[in-house]
């Protein structure tokens, strides 16, 4: 028994839903880099702003 790989290629370029699944993946993961810095940047902000505020209600 041989096996070729050329019908299993020629499917598998056929085959479209694989890329769309990838360019989800990399939708999401786009989305998901911005939501962390974001976050990141924001929570910084914000923990300085608490301490800045503590302070002031402790004096």
């Amino acid at each position: 028994m041989t096996w070729s790989l050329t019908p299993l290629i020629k499917k598998l370029w056929k085959y479209d839903s694989g890329v769309t699944a990838i360019e989800y993946a990399l939708i999401a993961a786009l989305i998901a880099i911005v939501i962390v810095a974001s976050l990141t940047l924001v929570g910084t902000d914000l923990g300085t702003m608490i301490d800045n505020f503590s302070k002031n209600l402790a004096n």
